[in-house]
Parts: C-alpha cells; sequence; structure tokens
C-alpha cells in the first residue's frame, strides 16, 4: 500500500487518503482481507495528525469499503464486489503470461478486446 499527502494541495489530507485508499480498494490493490495499518502507525507514516487519518477510515468504513474488528485492526471490507477481485487477478495473471510468452501489451489488448467482443455475441 503506497499513500502519500500532497501538503500543498487543496484537497484536504483526511479526503487524499480516503481518496487513494478507496482507489486501490476498487482496483484489488487492496483486495479482500487486507489489513491497514493502525490509524496511528499510517499517521506517523504520513506525517499526518491521528486525527486525520481516523477521519478517513471512519468515512471509508461508511462506505462499506473498509471494517474495523475492534483490536484486531481495520480490514478492507467482504461486502465489496468480490467477482471484481477476481476480475483483477485474472487480469493481473493474463498481464504476467503475456510478458512471460514475449506478447506485447497492445497485441495482448487486442486479445482481450477479440475475447469480450466474442462473449458478448456469444
Amino acid at each position: 500500500m503506497r499513500l502519500s499527502v500532497d501538503p500543498g494541495s487543496s484537497v484536504p489530507p483526511y479526503e487524499q487518503v480516503r481518496a487513494q485508499l478507496a482507489a486501490q480498494v476498487g482496483d484489488g490493490r487492496l483486495p479482500v482481507g487486507t489489513r491497514l495499518p493502525t490509524v496511528r502507525q499510517l499517521a506517523a507514516d504520513l506525517e499526518l495528525a491521528v486525527n486525520t487519518v481516523a477521519r478517513a477510515y471512519r468515512e471509508l468504513e461508511a462506505a462499506g469499503l473498509l471494517e474495523t474488528r475492534g483490536r484486531h485492526g481495520t480490514f478492507v471490507a467482504p461486502g465489496r464486489d468480490d467477482a471484481r477481485d477476481r476480475l483483477h487477478r485474472a487480469a493481473a495473471d493474463y498481464a504476467a503470461e503475456a510478458a512471460r510468452l514475449g506478447v506485447p501489451p497492445e497485441a495482448a489488448l487486442d486479445l482481450v478486446r477479440a475475447a469480450l467482443d466474442a462473449a458478448r455475441r456469444g
């Protein structure tokens, strides 16, 4: 998990943290069940106030993206779209296999597009 906060941005720090975490959950970089750093640890890592990170976590929890399990920590919530997680893993596997076989990215994307078109028609 990589996060950064731009202190010169007009976007409040809690919103920068919230948006980055939401994006990472949404695109599968943080899959269901991933344990996040404690509020205090992340605040220290980002050089932010604890309340700033706590607010970002609370908003993500309210949105159903995170869940807090008491003393066990904060995790990516299972209520997300697990199908998207599986598809993300399949895409990552496909990309790795294409690279291993030496297939250029554009050719690999063309194959995916053709497969999606065939599935849509069929």
